[in-house]
């Protein structure tokens, strides 16, 4: 029996999020052994190289970046290199699956930046969704509270900059290959940290410390080309949801590798996180479906006679 465009898509954003969240777990597990900055400009190299080859393979290298999109491309890299900051700094210091739980909230912002800064409708329903989750991140941040702390904020910061960097995205070209914007982006995030690592100490890495450098790097390479992958099949309304398992990869490597699991309270947030999430992924679906199908009428009508 022949598998649907639709399965094979939802197969693909599961293995994307499960090679994301693999990824984070193996950074953290370097958390206490090697700094910050270290890890990341190690990541880094072995990143950017990876990249470089898989471009070289596409023709991306061959491609030049158009003048208009160098603005889009350097907001991109804003967004990078502050989330890929903010996000580790909390990864090292609070559970994988409270962070992960923060990070769920991207769909709200995303959809909210687009409705202030690209005036895209958004009706009382999805307001409200949006509201709905950003009670629920409070929840899992609980600021005031005992177990608040700044890494919470930094969390928050994580999901400023990676909303940043997919408005940047979307502002580039359709011509623009995917892989040399990646490329581009993985060099000069490999640059910053390195500049940034020699401000401090450099750790001894054996070669624990290596084999988790190297997994990461890979598992994120993994991600992306997935990620790309589940463009180009199935529906995005169908697919879209199963961005949430990367919260179930979290609680799973959380309480098996870290001996972490969430208070209840923090699990409720996600819940209606996730939910929320859930719902601004459904009613954008249901636009669409009545755009196109309202786009189909028209033509089916033709011109009228003048």
């Amino acid at each position: 029996m022949p598998r649907s465009d639709n399965l094979t898509g939802a197969l693909l954003m599961m293995g994307s999020m499960a090679a994301f969240t693999i990824n984070d777990a193996m950074i953290k597990g370097l958390s206490g052994q090697v700094p910050l900055f270290q890890v990341m400009f190690l990541r880094g190299v072995v990143t950017t190289m990876l990249v470089a080859v898989i471009a070289w393979r596409m023709g991306a290298l061959t491609k030049r970046l158009p003048r208009e999109d160098w603005g889009p491309v350097f907001w991109r890299m804003v967004g990078e290199i502050g989330s890929a900051y903010f996000f580790v700094s909390a990864l090292f210091n609070m559970p994988i699956a409270n962070i992960s739980a923060i990070m769920q909230a991207l769909p709200l912002t995303i959809t909210l930046a687009a409705a202030l800064f690209f005036r895209e409708p958004v009706g009382w329903k999805r307001m409200s969704a949006i509201l709905a989750g950003f009670i629920g991140v409070m929840l899992i941040v609980r600021p005031g509270t005992e177990g608040f702390n700044v890494y919470s904020v930094y969390g928050l910061a994580a999901v400023a900059f990676v909303t940043l960097r997919d408005l940047a995205t979307r502002k580039l070209s359709r011509d623009v290959p995917s892989m040399l914007v990646t490329l581009i982006t993985s060099f000069f995030i490999m640059v910053f940290f390195g500049l940034a690592s020699l401000t401090g100490e450099w750790a001894a890495v054996d070669g624990r410390a290596m084999l988790l450098i190297g997994g990461a790097a890979v598992m994120i390479i993994g991600g992306y080309l997935f990620s790309i992958m589940v463009m180009r099949v199935g529906e995005i309304g169908f697919v879209a949801p199963f961005r949430y398992t990367s919260l179930i990869w979290a609680l799973i490597l959380g309480w098996v590798v870290f001996g972490d699991w969430p208070q209840t309270v923090t699990l409720i947030g996600a819940a209606i996180v996730v939910a929320s999430g859930l719902f601004t992924l459904y009613r954008e679906a249901q636009v669409s479906r009545r755009a196109r199908a309202a786009q189909k009428r028209q033509l089916s009508l033709g011109p009228r006679p003048r």
